[in-house]
């Protein structure tokens, strides 16, 4: 398995956990600071706090649900020469300050 981009994903500012994009899928997996802090909240209902790393062939759908859509989409995909079938890099730029608790930024770029 080869490892094509990185994410830390932070819920209310504190790092909640890494989304890991490989060429066979994605991998989220909760950082262990956070897994042993009692306040900490899961990301997502579907995403329960825990060890194991969550895998999936396609982009989870709680974080293709943060992708803008409609003609914010468009302004993304425009201003940044992003292909709106790119959900990993439209997530790591448009999600840095979304709406709600969960943010998603480029691993590198931090």
């Amino acid at each position: 398995m080869t490892l094509l981009r990185e994410a830390v994903v932070q819920y209310d500012g504190q790092e909640a956990g890494v989304l890991q994009e490989t060429d066979e899928g994605y991998i989220f997996t909760y950082s262990i600071g956070y897994l042993q802090d009692p306040e900490s909240k899961p990301i997502s209902l579907t995403m329960k706090l825990r060890e194991d790393s969550y895998h999936s062939s396609t982009l989870f759908p709680f974080f293709d649900g943060l992708i803008p859509e409609g003609w914010l989409l468009e302004v993304v995909c425009a201003n940044w020469k992003l292909d709106r079938r790119d959900r990993m890099g439209l997530l790591m730029t448009a999600c840095k300050d979304c709406i709600g608790a969960v943010s998603v930024h480029d691993k590198v770029a931090r």
